[in-house]
């Protein structure tokens, strides 16, 4: 099928139109009308994913960071963003991404299922979908109250996750969590407003850490990696639910960095 047709479907699901206004989502190199049959799934359109999705054989690469956020003057080899474009053009593989538009109408749900976090509701409302409130990570109730070590615990096992950073008490208890996959250092305000005990997120630095324990709230630090990689697996489902005529490949879980 065509690509057109692929971001048809996918974009009935999660329009261009609710993402944030600083995003930039789409088509973002190749061609429209390219015939496709296998579909590559990634976080990041790294030199490595490029390369995989070639020995792959892929005809579109989807990915959930966009490779091209910032402007760019020119597309040559000269510059890293300039290769991995050639790259893809040279290949023919049509390149697409899916950010804060998946950040609101799929990520923040798909953390909430994972993290089974009850009576959820949205944790900054960003936009409204068929009438009903969307936007960016969830807030609600664990099943039971947790002490700040517990919780920490079971973010990791829920998460798949080798180690996590924790500001806060790790004695204190907690019960009402927040969510934002990614780098949530502005989801602090919105987290401290609905009453949180404990946000689970990512990027967050030494000042903002310390800064949201002083005004009562834990931080789970999970990674931004850590916390988005579930995208790869969900929209794998997604494509062979609703277009099983493609093979779809995904880049398998690599964690960016090491702790040593």
């Amino acid at each position: 099928m065509l690509c057109s047709e692929i971001i048809q479907v996918i974009e009935a699901t999660y329009p261009r139109n609710a993402a944030l206004d600083f995003d930039n989502v789409g088509l973002l190199a190749g061609r429209s009308e390219k015939e496709v049959e296998r579909v590559y799934l990634a976080l990041d359109a790294t030199d490595a994913v490029i390369d995989r999705a070639i020995e792959y054989g892929a005809d579109m690469l989807i990915t959930h960071h966009p490779l091209i956020f910032s402007p760019v003057k020119k597309v040559t080899d000269e510059e890293f963003i300039g290769r991995r474009v050639v790259k893809l053009i040279q290949n023919d593989i049509s390149y697409y991404a899916m950010h804060t538009n998946y950040d609101v109408l799929g990520m923040a749900s798909l953390a909430e299922k994972i993290l089974d976090i009850r009576d959820a509701q949205v944790l900054e409302v960003t936009c409204d979908s068929e009438g009903k409130p969307e936007g960016i990570g969830r807030v609600g109730n664990l099943e039971k109250p947790m002490t700040l070590e517990e919780c920490s615990v079971y973010v990791k096992h829920k998460l798949n996750l080798g180690s996590l950073k924790v500001f806060g008490d790790m004695s204190r208890t907690v019960r009402r969590i927040a969510v934002s996959p990614g780098s949530g250092k502005s989801m602090i305000g919105p987290a401290l407003e609905k009453k949180a005990d404990v946000l689970v997120t990512g990027d967050i630095g030494h000042h903002e850490g310390l800064d949201a324990v002083e005004q009562g709230l834990c931080i789970i630090d999970a990674g931004h990696y850590g916390t988005e990689y579930i995208f790869i697996d969900d929209m794998k489902h997604f494509l062979e639910n609703k277009l099983p005529v493609l093979e779809v490949g995904t880049e398998p879980v690599i964690h960016p960095f090491q702790v040593i």
